[in-house]
């Protein structure tokens, strides 16, 4: 069953390899925000664990729990669940565990504001005011007016930009920023209410005749610039047949606000959902709709175990390779 799972995985990455020798070249823009998986592993249950496994814990952190005895694993386990039952009556209800792997899926985006935040927070007040922000961003040229700077309209209009975005952030309007709205200001594509302004950035950065539309020339001169006399490559013509199908909706030769913003935000398979109803169903011996603290730890374990499992066989096949 083991060769199995690895014969699988290699016939996985050779299709995999197969589709990104067919794509664009990796300078080619992609303005669409995509919806993270859980896990680069293919979900099948009836094979291996390694796709619950790094949703419940993220990526990262599997690993690290990949190599801990089962006592300390078990340890860290516990105090997860403790941490997902948030209302604390001894039971993980399926919203719960949603709310968990949503926070292990955005993991990223908290990690990159903690990195920012004391850049900005000068005053160390636990919020982030515009004054601090512009002074931080801008201050050294700002206070002059970017006076002596050859692109000072390129920082006016940056600083235009940030301040537009920092008050979409700033739900409470008193143009200081707690953590929450902060992050809305860094990852406005993680926030509903943030959604109109990536619309309107995305216009103003595709959009070069200044008529509020996207055209399909407009489209495919953000991601490609032709040089003299080369032909078209293959993929551009696909963009093209792409923007004319799919992207240009009502047919009218460009694209609006509704939809640029359909292109850009679109509406994403719910990963977390899935997944927390899937472990539930999976895991509630009783089905009484809820797991308790031993449902939760048995299936855990499980899934750890088996992602160690397949960990190993890795091992020992590139050890063998290696011979």
């Amino acid at each position: 069953m083991v060769w199995q799972k690895i014969f699988c995985s290699c016939c996985l990455l050779t299709l995999g390899l197969a589709w990104v020798l067919a794509k664009p070249p990796p300078d080619k823009k992609d303005r669409v925000h995509h919806g993270q998986d859980l896990s680069d592993h293919p979900h099948d249950d009836s094979e291996d664990f390694q796709y619950d496994h790094e949703a419940f814990l993220g990526k990262e952190e599997s690993k690290t729990f990949d190599q801990l005895s089962p006592e300390e694993s078990k340890e860290r386990l516990g105090k997860i669940v403790d941490r997902i039952d948030r209302d604390g009556d001894g039971f993980v209800t399926q919203p719960e565990l949603k709310d968990w792997i949503k926070h292990t899926q955005n993991r990223y985006v908290y990690e990159n504001v903690g990195k920012n935040w004391k850049e900005y927070d000068k005053d160390n007040d636990g919020r982030v005011s515009w004054a601090e922000f512009k002074n931080a961003s801008y201050g050294y040229y700002e206070g002059e007016e970017f006076g002596d700077l050859d692109n000072k309209e390129s920082y006016q209009k940056m600083l235009a930009r940030d301040e537009r975005r920092f008050k979409a952030a700033d739900t409470d309007g008193d143009m200081i920023m707690t953590r929450e709205e902060f992050t809305a200001f860094l990852h406005p594509e993680e926030f509903d209410h943030m959604k109109e302004i990536i619309v309107t950035e995305t216009i103003e950065d595709i959009d070069k005749n200044g008529d509020g539309f996207v055209e399909v020339e407009e489209y495919l001169g953000d991601m490609y610039s032709p040089d003299s006399g080369e032909p078209e490559p293959e993929w551009v013509k696909t963009e093209r047949q792409q923007f004319l199908d799919y992207r240009d909706l009502n047919k009218d030769g460009k694209m609006d606000r509704e939809e640029i913003g359909h292109w850009i935000l679109p509406p994403d398979y719910d990963h977390a959902e899935v997944e927390s109803k899937h472990l539930i169903h999976e895991s509630d011996k009783d089905k009484d709709g809820r797991l308790s603290w031993e449902e939760f730890m048995e299936s855990l374990q499980q899934s750890m175990n088996s992602a160690k499992e397949y960990e190993q066989t890795l091992k020992m096949l590139r050890a063998h390779q290696e011979l």
